[in-house]
């Protein structure tokens, strides 16, 4: 079986770490060995690399030098978690998805033109909840026709005839939470502060 691409790096490294973490709390090899119950002379194989890292080694370290294991064996660091979207342009509009894995409900971050502003209702299947960032959103909902401004939202069922775009004065720029097949937003309240007699 074949070892995985960087353990033989990862095991080089731990000598190096290891003398580093002891020079710099001013340890010697005697005092570790002391610490550790180890031999100075296998300590100091195990710093120089002629000495394989095991768990019987490394565990009685890491308690002497107060360090987690992974400080010693230098794990891989977790992967980078922030989410890097593809730009998307449909119809003029600038689509940022913000959910990275799929599923029912998705969200985004849209940027309307202001040329997008003749109306075109449409209707499908799905719940979708929009919060204005900035600009002014117009709303057609069925017989209803709203210009939202920044911090407004407003919630709907698709299956009624809607279209929404710039109010014709500017770009307008708003967060969409979309469920495909209805799902509402839940918005939890937050409890009653209690009132003292």
């Amino acid at each position: 079986m074949r070892n995985q691409p960087g353990i033989a790096g990862t095991l080089a490294g731990i000598g190096p770490r290891l003398k580093a973490l002891r020079t710099h709390r001013d340890l010697t090899l005697t005092a570790l060995a002391e610490a550790t119950g180890i031999s100075k002379s296998t300590l100091s194989r195990l710093e120089s690399g002629q000495r394989k890292a095991s768990l019987e080694l490394l565990l009685p370290v890491a308690m002497a030098l107060q360090v987690p294991l992974d400080e010693l064996v230098a794990a891989p660091k977790i992967a980078d978690p922030r989410v890097h979207p593809t730009v998307r342009k449909v119809n003029g509009t600038t689509v940022l998805p913000l959910t990275k894995q799929p599923g029912p409900l998705q969200a985004y971050k849209m940027i309307i033109p202001a040329e997008r502003s003749e109306p075109d209702p449409r209707v499908h299947e799905g719940h979708e909840w929009l919060y204005v960032l900035s600009g002014q959103l117009r709303l057609i909902l069925a017989e209803h026709d709203l210009i939202l401004g920044p911090g407004e939202t407003a919630e709907f069922d698709t299956r009624q005839p809607h279209w929404f775009g710039s109010a014709g004065r500017g770009p307008v720029e708003i967060l969409s939470l979309f469920g495909s097949q209805g799902e509402r937003m839940h918005v939890r309240a937050r409890p009653k502060s209690k009132t003292q007699s």
